[in-house]
């Protein structure tokens, strides 16, 4: 589903990734454990074109590194980044909409795209009409992996999703995405994390990434690396 051959990425003239060589299969529930710093947020944004790269990056039959920025979300693509990056000034329902919006998809397409967001994060539907500027950072959390599931159709990509969330909301957050993966087992998760406890019996397989280099791992909290 998603490869990465021999990539490097740089940011300015920083170079975060190093040297990448690993796939993950469809379906498949990855964990991305690091350090703050290690380059997990620098891989996720270097899969959705933000970053300078060399090498190639493939996501199933199509070339990443050569598309254009705008265009990888159509591919089924969702990115739910660290800070939420929600537009305050609209609804939720129009934060979660604006991929739709940005792929030009049919009414009756991004209808289905909702309910079944709804579905799983039932919660967003009682709150569509609030102003995102008026929700608890957990509840923006929500929204934000709302608005991934809306163009996350193969894959969907979270990134430190359960940090600064209280016990309970980490817990909610858990559990939608559970539903999400009985929901639809033909979609592939790659989440990262800093504290591995957090994915542990979620995650069907770990890698740990240190100073932009990607290893197999393991979700042991003791674990050196991770």
């Amino acid at each position: 589903m998603l490869e990465f051959r021999n990539v490097t990425a740089s940011i300015g003239i920083i170079q975060i990734l190093r040297g990448l060589d690993f796939r993950i299969a469809p379906a498949e529930t990855l964990a991305l454990i690091g350090r703050n710093g290690a380059g997990k947020t620098t891989l996720l944004r270097t899969i959705m074109g933000f970053t300078r790269v060399t090498g190639e990056i493939r996501f199933g039959d199509t070339r990443l590194d050569s598309m254009a920025p705008p265009k990888r979300p159509g591919l089924g693509i969702g990115y739910s980044p660290e800070d939420r990056r929600l537009f305050s000034a609209f609804t939720v329902e129009e934060n979660i909409l604006l991929p739709a919006q940005a792929a030009r998809l049919g009414t009756a397409e991004t209808q289905k795209r909702l309910d079944r967001i709804y579905d799983i994060l039932p919660e967003l539907r009682d709150m569509a009409g609030r102003p995102a500027g008026n929700v608890s950072g957990g509840q923006g959390k929500m929204v934000a992996l709302g608005r991934a599931l809306m163009s996350g159709t193969r894959l969907v990509m979270l990134d430190e999703p359960f940090q600064g969330l209280a016990p309970a909301l980490a817990q909610r957050y858990a559990a939608a995405l559970r539903a999400l993966r009985d929901a639809d087992r033909s979609v592939t998760l790659m989440i990262t994390e800093s504290n591995p406890s957090l994915l542990r019996g979620f995650a069907s397989r770990t890698l740990v990434i240190e100073r932009g280099e990607v290893a197999e791992g393991t979700l042991d909290p003791d674990r050196r690396t991770a």
